[in-house]
Order: C-alpha cells, then structure tokens, then sequence
C-alpha cells in the first residue's frame, strides 16, 4: 500500500549521506518516497531517485561556479512547486545543515507558510576518513576535531584554518582543494611540515580516490595520483593511525597492482 500523501504545501529538507547509497537513513528514505517532487545536488547518489519513483525530479546542483539554479531561484522554486504539487523534498549531500544551506532553504520557505521539517544525514566530514579506517579521535592521539569550510562565501580560506593550525586537533577541511596551496602555506609557518595529511576525493564511492603524505609533501602526492574536488582534507596525527579495514587494503593492494 502507497503512503499517503500530504497535499499541504511542506518542505523536508533530507541529507542523503557522504555519497555510498546504503548510508542514507530510514526517515530519510520515507520522506523520499512521499515526495510529489524532489530537488537534488550534484553530490548525491542518483540510485536514491528510485524511492521518489512517482515524483518530479529537478536538477538543481553546481559543480565549480557551474550553476544549474542561482540559490534564490532554488528558494522560489521550493515554494512554487510546493504550492502546485504539495511535499518537496530538497535532497542534499552530506548533512544540510554543515555548510548545506538547509537553514537558508528553511528560513526562506517558512515565511510563505510552508510547513517544514528536517532530516539529518551523514557528513563526508565524519564518513569519509572512516571509510579510510581514519579515527577523528583517539585517545592519546586527539582529543578533538574542526571541520571548517575551505571556501566562505566570499570565496576565501576561513579564517578558522589559522587557529586550527596552531591546535593539536585533528583538522578537517571541506571545500579546500582549491586553497591546498595556501592551507599547506599556514601550516608550515606553525612548523607543522611534518604532520600527516590524508585527501580523498569521491569519497565512499566507488569512484574513491586517496592519497597520504605530510603537510610538506602532499602537494607532490595530490599531483601525482591526479586528486582534485570533490575531495576532503584530513589533517592530523589520526592520519597515522589509520585501523585496518580489509576493504581499504583490497583498494591499496588493487592500485598498487595497477600501477
């Protein structure tokens, strides 16, 4: 039996997880499937659509200042088509509410008497360095981490990273491969050549690619396996205290071979 649908004009905001279809979660499946339109990024995993089957699915993501919809006119057209069709979902990747703009969305729709809700999903800033068996924490290792956005709105480094340079906190950095020049720069004037620092790009998926080395020889590393965004940066002493997860050897052990 379908669910029923709610014909009120509403809004759920849904984080579809770092990228591997499997870790979206339950409620968030549920609201997918009774969307009457789903709006979706570009970093999302398209096998989640097949539980909006009956819905209108909308493109409405940016890769690279490549703009499918202008943010403004994503808000207009969450209210528009929620007034026409009743639930949209806007299916983000990651968590909507770390550097997602889902509290922008919310704000803006609210004030048209949208009913509203939000599902949290997964963030790349915590499943990504697992899937690569990276711990965020460890107890005698760190004791704490920042995630901090690698481009603000105005389309710099944060100022945050010159404060987390001078931390033993494990680091890391969403939307920086752009900024690695300078992340690696403000590092090295706090004497930090040394410490580990692990980049995966297209992370828990199989498109996956890593690379490990230390803030004086990454650079060489990011070159010479070709990484570029999407892609997060882990730094830290975590970095060398990855766990074993046959899976990621199997990854190792496969690039090796084809190398």
């Amino acid at each position: 039996m379908s669910p029923s649908r709610n014909t009120s004009p509403k809004l759920t905001v849904v984080g579809a997880g770092p990228g591997d279809a499997d870790l979206i979660t339950l409620k968030a499946i549920k609201a997918l499937v009774s969307a009457d339109v789903v709006l979706y990024d570009s970093l999302i995993n398209e096998e989640l659509l097949e539980y909006a089957s009956d819905a209108e699915k909308i493109f409405v993501g940016k890769r690279k200042g490549c703009y499918a919809y202008h943010q403004d006119q994503i808000n207009e057209l969450i209210v528009s088509r929620a007034k026409e069709k009743g639930h949209v979902v806007r299916l983000k990747g990651g968590d909507p509410f770390i550097f997602g703009r889902g509290a922008e969305e919310i704000d803006y729709v609210k004030q048209f008497g949208l009913q509203t809700e939000m599902i949290p999903g997964i963030s790349s800033s915590l499943a990504v360095p697992a899937y690569q068996g990276i711990p965020l924490t460890r107890r005698g290792v760190s004791e704490s981490f920042w995630v901090i956005t690698g481009t603000t709105k105005a389309h710099k480094l944060s100022e945050d990273v010159y404060l987390a340079a001078k931390s033993n906190a494990t680091i890391v950095i969403l939307m920086g491969m752009g900024k690695l020049n300078e992340i690696v720069s403000i590092f090295a004037d706090e004497n930090r050549e040394s410490t580990p620092v692990a980049i995966i790009q297209n992370g828990t998926t199989k498109d996956e690619k890593f690379g490990f080395g230390t803030i004086d020889s990454i650079q060489k590393v990011v070159a010479e396996k070709g990484l570029s965004s999407p892609a997060i940066i882990v730094i830290g002493e975590v970095v060398n205290n990855r766990v074993e997860l046959e899976s990621i050897y199997q990854r190792v052990n496969e690039e090796v071979a084809s190398e």
